[in-house]
């Protein structure tokens, strides 16, 4: 029986080598039974562009054998954490769908939701640059519905037969375990270099989306193309958005990994802590709705998870609002046994024929079977829905209902003919009677095979610090990739997207780079409704109106002037932010006036990164203590290289001439007479004038970044 070992007979690597290759040349693909396979790109399907069949053996196996490969772990989105709350639809949306849970906005259907990393095993870092699960279990009165996204709109494949393959690929490589949730490696990059379709979903996963400030500041997307079906049976092509209230932010590549060693786990830390104060996670849940009638008026198929539906061609409508307040009471009994399913429906949500979203229906039950032991997993108090269930399923591991009666089948005369069958009324689901037909064939649709439009659409729809974050952060991808051929592969594909963006990334790995832009294999149709650029990508038109639920670090120490920190603290916890005064030690710290104020936190367990702004009071001996101590400095100096608001009063102004910062960004503020905000950086000598400081240091706090040219050239002390 063939396998992939490399035949031995020494420790030479190379004569390994050729011994391995020529091996392989023997090997051809085959299902564990040892039938050949030509094909595995793509499932069977009825038409290229059809749904998936049952039939196929080949994806069922390859996807049974993948679901199973871990034990209890989850394959992916091992490492997550949750939060319960509840969903209120704004109004009646009949028009679109009979389901119960947006009919009535008096209704809190409630919701629990589930963050989590992909890539990465439950002992990883929250912070890494990957993608996010974004799930939601709609406890509705007709059942329960998951909606199992992401925060990316797009994935990496097309077709579901490839999910093993891609999570192979970027999971440790298996010679070594190593990296951990990471995709800085070759066997990562191999395969996205091979596969052209995951070029669209590579440009996201290089953006600042992979690397968001919290769970409570990030999108989600159900991904797919659902259909919402109203009680007239009509059906319209749908996807799904949540879209946060406190913006779209992220944090930069240097914050996530100084993270990622000082508190690995800072996203379900700083949701559960916002959860326990209040700032309770607020989300719209947004639609944007394509009419049957208009299924082909796009030069992309809708049906493609690897496409984006422009906001600037199909608005999105918000319809109602999703509040998380509530932290789960155990981690293994919630977060971790909650189970979620694409297929779990409810009367008046469908789904289409999108491959990928095809094999997900197959796959998450399955997946569900094994990690949670059995068929009756949906008995779990966080998997249970709200209303009754009354079925003839019976027996099997771990069950928890104890049915009684004699009998467990239907049709019964003996127990009356109950449970009866439900009424084909509104209240019931029926599935939408879509025409199905053509022939079986394993293969895909010609409009599917745009691999490169949306991955331009993206890139140039970024700011230049967006851009330049996505060239640095391919820099290190790709500087992490030892095989030039990869490398070179990688900047082929990169040049069918952008000839600059392909230029740029070369100079940073070792690759020649392109002369001239190549032209992709295939154009879409032209005359048909399009954008060349989406504002909407960019975080940089993201809400900014906002610094509800940011904490303010606040550097103190002995002689510090309270009453700017009072009037300050209040003006700024008035608008919803949390102040944590940082002394030299825990305990309390000595003001100018006398009065003791207490620590949150000491200086050696913190850094600016773990802050979304940093405030230096006043007090004459207060800045003489800090103007000593080096990490004051470089807590100012950094929080300047990651762009965020610095407010510096009276003395501490002073500060900045001993942070290394460049001249040109301290003259200003050093020299200037009143109030003055530049760079985000907010001074003032005049404590007559706190109060205009204070509305300049808010509005400086809620841009989130200050970007200046200088500071990829700067780094601190």
């Amino acid at each position: 029986m063939s396998d992939n070992t490399i035949p031995s007979n020494g420790h030479n690597k190379e004569q390994n080598l050729d011994e391995f290759r020529e091996h392989a040349e023997k090997q051809q693909l085959t299902t564990n039974e040892g039938v050949r396979i030509p094909h595995t790109d793509d499932s069977l399907k009825a038409g290229e562009r059809g749904p998936t069949l049952m039939e196929d053996f080949h994806f069922r196996e390859k996807i049974t054998h993948f679901d199973h490969e871990r034990i209890p772990e989850r394959v992916v989105h091992a490492r997550g954490n949750a939060a319960h709350g509840y969903f209120q639809v704004y109004e009646p949306m009949t028009e679109y769908s009979k389901a119960a849970f947006l009919q009535d906005p008096s209704v809190k259907t409630p919701v629990f939701v589930r963050f989590s990393t992909v890539a990465g095993s439950r002992g990883s870092a929250d912070t890494v640059r990957d993608v996010r699960g974004f799930a939601t279990k709609f406890y509705t009165t007709e059942g329960v519905f998951d909606l199992v996204g992401n925060n990316m709109p797009v994935f990496f494949i097309q077709d579901a037969i490839k999910f093993p393959d891609l999570i192979h690929a970027v999971k440790p490589e298996p010679r070594d375990e190593i990296p951990q949730a990471a995709t800085a490696h070759d066997t990562a990059w191999d395969f996205f270099s091979l596969m052209p379709e995951s070029m669209h979903m590579v440009m996201w996963l290089l953006s600042d989306r992979a690397l968001p400030r919290s769970q409570r500041m990030m999108e989600g997307f159900g991904v797919h193309t659902f259909r919402l079906v109203n009680a007239q049976g009509k059906s319209r092509f749908v996807k799904f958005h949540w879209k946060p209230l406190l913006g779209v932010h992220s944090l930069t590549w240097d914050e996530s990994q100084k993270l990622a060693g000082q508190d690995p786990d800072w996203l379900r830390r700083d949701l559960w802590e916002a959860i326990e104060m209040g700032d309770y996670p607020e989300y719209e849940f947004g639609i944007q709705i394509i009419e049957e009638a208009d299924e082909f008026a796009f030069p992309f198929d809708i049906l493609d998870a690897t496409k984006i539906w422009p906001e600037e061609l199909i608005p999105v409508r918000r319809i109602g609002k999703m509040t998380l307040n509530r932290n789960p009471d155990n981690y293994f009994a919630e977060t971790e046994q909650v189970a979620f399913h694409t297929g779990n429906l409810v009367p008046g949500i469908d789904v289409t024929d999108d491959p990928l979203l095809q094999g997900r229906l197959f796959s998450y039950l399955d997946t569900q079977l094994l990690r949670l032991g059995g068929p009756n997993f949906a008995e779990l108090p966080i998997n249970r829905p709200v209303n009754e269930v009354h079925n003839n399923q019976r027996e099997g591991h771990m069950r928890y209902t104890i049915n009684t009666g004699r009998t467990s089948y239907f049709p019964n005369s003996l127990s009356g003919g109950y449970p009866q069958l439900a009424p084909k009324d509104e209240r019931s689901y029926t599935h939408y009677p879509e025409r199905v037909e053509g022939r079986k064939v394993r293969g895909r649709s010609e409009s599917f095979k745009d691999y490169f439009s949306q991955a331009t659409l993206f890139l140039r729809s970024m700011s230049p610090v967006e851009q330049q974050h996505m060239v640095e952060a391919a820099h290190f991808e790709l500087g992490k990739v030892k095989s030039q051929e990869v490398r070179e592969r990688v900047i082929g594909l990169f040049n069918q997207i952008d000839h600059d963006f392909a230029v740029r990334v070369a100079k940073g790995i070792g690759v020649t780079p392109p002369t001239s832009a190549t032209k992709p294999s295939y154009i879409p149709p032209t005359g048909k409704r399009n954008v060349d650029r989406s504002p909407a990508l960019s975080m940089e038109n993201t809400i900014k109106d906002t610094i509800k639920s940011r904490r303010i670090a606040v550097l103190i120490a002995d002689g510090v002037n309270e009453t700017e920190i009072q009037r300050v603290k209040k003006g700024l916890e008035e608008r919803g932010t949390h102040i944590e005064l940082i002394g030299p030690h825990l305990g309390t710290v000595k003001a100018a006036g006398g009065q003791q104020l207490m620590v949150d936190k000491s200086a050696p367990t913190v850094n600016s990164v773990m802050y979304d702004a940093v405030l230096v009071p006043g007090g004459q001996q207060g800045i003489v203590a800090l103007r000593e101590s080096g990490s004051v400095l470089h807590f100012i100096a950094e929080a300047f290289k990651h762009g965020k608001a610095i407010g510096l009063l009276d003395e501490a102004v002073d500060l900045l001439r001993l942070t290394g910062l460049p001249d040109q960004v301290t003259s200003g503020p050093i020299s200037a007479k009143g109030v003055n905000a530049v760079n985000g950086i907010v001074t003032s000598r005049n404590q007559g004038e706190l109060d205009a400081f204070i509305t300049q240091f808010v509005a400086a706090i809620a841009r989130h970044r200050h970007w200046q040219p200088m500071m990829r050239e700067f780094v601190p002390m």
